[in-house]
Parts: structure tokens; C-alpha cells; sequence
């Protein structure tokens, strides 16, 4: 899902949350008579509202209601939609301030695969350098992975000098994973 997409569907849900809540039910009516006018008219009502007795007058409070609803309502409307456009207005600005973290991640984490990258090269350039008896015992203690890697990455005359130094078990073991490591390398270019 895409950021417009994103936007979009948060909208839609900012807007069904709303007239959820702010319903046609008046805020002058009494819970019965509430919980009646979020039902769906039915035809025989519609000339009068089902507040409205004809029989009986109306009290003040009603002819206040029924006066005031539809200015009411609209005043509701409009709140509503300057509320929406305002959690718009923040959901942009946190969408950018999101975008503007991301960019700056993505800049560190390259930043960081460079230096990685250098001092790979250097360690690289250490073990190259190194008497294949010294190197063994480094690469002895390192784990199966990392050995492996930094073999693949020396010259082949070194990695075979400094593999003859290594104990035959470990050495076959890191040759099997330098050839797994080789074989996904092939695929993958």
C-alpha cells in the first residue's frame, strides 16, 4: 500500500468514524426517542416528526428542538468537516515527517555499508598479509561463516596456505561453506 493509498484509506475511515458518531439522533430528544430517530423513517412519518404528538401541545424545550434542528445539524456538519480537515491536515504533516526520517535512515545505513565496506577491504588486506600459521589461529576462533567469508575474499594462494594450517576437520567444513557461499554468489549475478 502506497502512501496516497494510505491517505486515502484513513480518510475514509476518519470520515465513517464521524458519522458514527455524529448521528441524526438530536441532541434534544430523549433516549427512546433517540435510538427511534436513528432508524429509518418510515413513510407514514415523514410529514411529521415522531416527537411531535398532534394531539398533545408542545412544551417549550420541543418547539426549542424542533426549531433549532436544522441549524444544529448544520453547525454539527461543519465542525465535523473543519475536525477532518484538520486530522488531514496533521496526518500530511506526520506522513512527511515520516518520509523525512526514512530519508535520513536510508542515507545513514549507506554511509555505514561504506565504512563496512572499507574495513571488510582492510581486514581483507590484513589476512593477506599475514604468515598462513598466524592466520589459522585468527580464523580458528572466528565463527564457521565469517571464516568462510573471509577466505573467499583472499587470494586462492593464500586461503589454501592458511587452510593447510588449519585442523582438517574445520578446514573441510569451511571449504563446504565457502563452496555454498560460492554456488548462491553464481546464482545471484
Amino acid at each position: 500500500m502506497n502512501l496516497a493509498q494510505f491517505h486515502s484509506t484513513l480518510f475514509g475511515i476518519l470520515l465513517a468514524l464521524a458519522a458514527m458518531g455524529f448521528g441524526n439522533a438530536g441532541l434534544c430528544l430523549e433516549p427512546k426517542k433517540a435510538e427511534q430517530a436513528l432508524k429509518p423513517p418510515e413513510p407514514k412519518n415523514l410529514a411529521l416528526p415522531s416527537s411531535i404528538d398532534s394531539k398533545s401541545p408542545m412544551t417549550d424545550i420541543q418547539r426549542f428542538c424542533s426549531n433549532n434542528a436544522a441549524t444544529a445539524g448544520d453547525a454539527r456538519a461543519a465542525w465535523q468537516a473543519a475536525k477532518l480537515i484538520e486530522l488531514e491536515e496533521q496526518v500530511k504533516q506526520r506522513i512527511a515527517e515520516l518520509e523525512a526520517k526514512r530519508a535520513e535512515y536510508e542515507q545513514w545505513l549507506k554511509k555505514r555499508e561504506e565504512v563496512m565496506k572499507k574495513a571488510e577491504d582492510g581486514v581483507v588486506a590484513i589476512y593477506s598479509r599475514m604468515r598462513p600459521e598466524a592466520a589459522a589461529l585468527q580464523l580458528s576462533a572466528m565463527d564457521d561463516d565469517m571464516a568462510a567469508t573471509l577466505l573467499t575474499k583472499l587470494p586462492p594462494r593464500t586461503a589454501s596456505a592458511i587452510l593447510n594450517e588449519i585442523e582438517p576437520g574445520r578446514a573441510a567444513r569451511l571449504t563446504n561453506t565457502m563452496a555454498g557461499v560460492t554456488a548462491q554468489d553464481g546464482k545471484k549475478s
